[in-house]
């Protein structure tokens, strides 16, 4: 059960090779921009964001994701190009990073934890889970450190925007990508068990048939040594 939990999250974000591979276009759009200027760094950066949708594709991954990603880069490459800047191709991600944090920081605040509205829906719980004050705890721990992920990153890149260091700007982009994202991730697991405990008891002992802990029946056939 805990595994398909993990499972169904990870899916979401394209899985591990998913949160590897949108660092992919960053790696490629800075040293080209360095070395070739900036028009080339951004079609270098396309091009390597749609091989991978291509890959997805082709190896028959989640495909969602892998689109998203491409229309990302193309968004972020878009601004790059337009206000002629490399560190432009940063922006984007650095306003939703704040406009996510944002939006998880309300969640908390309106007593709907999004990480349990989202695991409601994806488990069919729905708002089960809210009757319940623990299972509301579990879940704004959750909510908090994907609000934090998100709020050190607009912390952080965006004083590096502002300090017109682009390639800092790609070294935080990576850093506190997949990594950061994995440990709220982390955090995310630990509560959607605490939680689905709390909703979902283990049932009681006496309240199960005969055999199902195990235990043999007295009157089966097994105990007259039949």
């Amino acid at each position: 059960m805990t595994e398909t939990k993990q499972q169904t999250i990870l899916e979401q974000l394209g899985g591990l090779s998913g949160l590897v591979y949108s660092t992919l276009p960053i790696i490629a759009f800075v040293p080209a921009n360095s070395i070739w200027g900036l028009a080339p760094a951004v079609w270098i950066a396309l091009g390597v964001a749609a091989a991978i949708l291509v890959w997805r594709v082709v190896r028959r991954g989640a495909i969602q994701p892998a689109i998203s990603g491409f229309l990302g880069v193309g968004v972020c490459a878009f601004i790059a190009y337009r206000t002629g800047d490399a560190k432009g191709y940063f922006l984007f991600g650095i306003y939703t990073s704040l406009v996510y944090a944002a939006v998880f920081v309300l969640s908390i605040v309106v007593r709907r934890p999004l990480v349990g509205v989202a695991w409601g829906y994806l488990n069919g719980h729905r708002n089960a889970w809210r009757a319940h004050p623990g299972a509301v705890r579990a879940y704004d721990i959750a909510t908090v450190a994907w609000a934090l992920v998100f709020g050190a990153r607009y912390l952080v890149q965006s004083q590096l925007y502002d300090a017109d260091q682009t390639g800092w700007l790609a070294v935080s982009r990576i850093g506190m990508g997949w990594p950061l994202t994995g440990l709220a991730l982390l955090v995310t697991v630990w509560a959607v068990r605490r939680a689905d405990r709390i909703v979902e008891p283990a049932p009681d002992p006496a309240e199960l048939e005969p055999g199902t802990t195990g235990e043999v029946d007295p009157g089966s056939d097994v105990d007259r040594g039949a």
